[in-house]
């Protein structure tokens, strides 16, 4: 289907090409859904290879759930150059078939130390994709489109959760309430159900896998490795001759001579570059500290500490997932219009609030429906705001010269502050208690509010290069 569609601050026009722009931003986001099934599938795992590892230390089960999270940093670290040098697509391909690999690895681990093992490998392919795919899909997306379309990568991420939780909760809801630990380890959920939960990743990674190989490779990396008719190519199937010239024309004027095929991290110190590139990394890091994550991480805990059961606890990790498509949705209808600044904003407030109850109600032993439905807000906050703007943002506020290398370093930061997060989470909530941990972070929240009022300008509807010349000119 040929649209054309207006733009407000590009100057580029464009008869695009709707059809063939989604079918291949859907494809390079199966990454994203891989992240988030092969992300949160150890929630509901984990209640069950905790017991058949016999797992007792806050410090053994913070590992077992941060773990994967060296492997993100490699990835994402190995994404920049990798995909300069080889090109966004190839390393895609690679991504799908570590997540095959990995997930049937997992599941058949013998013990607890190759369990580890895979988990960590099985980083490597998250961190590989979550770095990749919104930049992918930033590369090819007309600018009036962008911020749906790298979205539409979050989409897919929540899809992932939202599956690997229903997955997780029909392989083990027959579970007898109150079930022992004794009877858990011994029973076919403790010895097989939790291995079915890592192996059935391997469906999508195998799609991902096969569809990667029909999608183009981005313009602006052809552009940038010296294949300019290449670039123009693509770019005139997705919106047209016009759109192909004065895109090409917008892309070459911001790379400079002697950059072609060139990566130096070293060019990121540039006084100019360091300021977007804080900016990214500040967003990044924040996406994790805000906590939402130690909610489908820690499900059993936080859920347990409300009062459900271990059957009740599962069921309520499929409503978690459920809000969150929902609200994504929310974030697709209005990302382009309303804007990213907008966005953020909300989010970090009304996490802020909504972590502040949260914590009074532990203070004061609430349980029950309550407890459920402001964790459920929380999720709803995040998922409309601070989950898929984050993505949008670091995916274009870079150069065109350094974007690969820029955004590792941003995606490698928000790895740090994940595996912070995750490997803490225990600890404070044995120290601090539910009620301290969540005021914690609150406060964190509070500090997000201010630096993204202060540092974030808005960057709806203009090109890449025009956000460049914004940010770095």
């Amino acid at each position: 289907m040929i649209t054309t569609i207006p733009t407000e601050s590009s100057n580029l026009k464009a008869e695009l090409n709707l059809g063939y722009i989604w079918l291949i931003s859907s494809v390079a986001a199966l990454g994203g859904l891989l992240f988030g099934w092969d992300w949160v599938v150890i929630g509901g795992a984990k209640p069950f290879f905790q017991r058949y590892f016999q797992l007792t230390s806050e410090a053994q089960i913070g590992w077992a759930n941060s773990c994967a999270l060296i492997g993100c940093l490699v990835g994402a670290l190995a994404a920049g150059a990798l995909s300069d040098k080889f090109g966004r697509k190839r390393l895609l391909i690679l991504s799908a078939f570590l997540f095959a690999v990995t997930s049937l690895g997992n599941a058949l681990a013998g013990n607890f130390s190759i369990f580890i093992f895979w988990r960590m490998l099985g980083g490597v392919a998250i961190g590989l994709a979550s770095n990749l795919s919104p930049m992918y899909i930033a590369e090819i997306a007309p600018a009036q489109m962008r911020g749906k379309l790298v979205s539409i990568n979050q989409l897919t991420i929540v899809v992932g959760i939202l599956l690997a939780q229903v997955i997780n909760w029909s392989l083990v809801r027959n579970l007898p309430a109150g079930a022992t630990d004794e009877f858990i380890r011994n029973s076919w959920f403790g010895q097989q159900g939790w291995r079915w939960m890592f192996g059935l990743t391997a469906v999508p990674s195998l799609l991902f896998f096969v569809g990667m190989f029909f999608v183009p490779e981005s313009p602006r990396w052809l552009a940038k490795n010296g294949k300019p008719e290449n670039a123009k190519s693509i770019l005139k199937k997705i919106g047209g001759e016009n759109y192909g010239t004065a895109a090409m024309a917008e892309i070459n004027s911001t790379l400079a001579s002697g950059e072609i095929q060139r990566v130096r991290f070293a060019d990121l110190l540039d006084p100019k570059m360091t300021k977007v590139l804080m900016l990214g990394v500040g967003l990044a890091v924040f996406q994790q500290w805000c906590g939402i994550n130690v909610i489908f991480n820690y499900a059993e805990e936080i859920f347990k500490a409300a009062g459900y059961d271990i059957s009740s606890v599962l069921s309520n990790i499929a409503w978690t997932g459920s809000v969150n498509l929902a609200f994504t949705f929310v974030a697709l209808g209005v990302v382009d219009r309303g804007g990213r600044r907008p966005l953020m904003l909300f989010g970090a407030a009304g996490l802020a609030v909504i972590y502040l109850v949260l914590g009074f109600c532990y203070h004061a032993s609430v349980t029950g429906l309550p407890m459920l439905l402001l964790v459920l807000a929380a999720i709803a906050c995040y998922s409309m705001s601070l989950a898929p703007v984050t993505w949008v943002v670091i995916s274009e506020i870079f150069p065109n010269r350094i974007r690969g290398a820029a955004m590792s370093v941003a995606v490698s930061a928000l790895w740090i502050a994940c595996f912070i997060l995750t490997y803490t989470f225990p600890i404070l909530n044995a120290k601090l208690g539910s009620a301290g941990t969540f005021w914690l972070y609150a406060a964190i929240c509070v500090l997000g509010f201010v630096f993204i009022f202060f540092k974030l300008p808005e960057t709806k509807n203009k090109s890449l290069e025009q956000i460049e010349r914004d940010l770095v000119d």
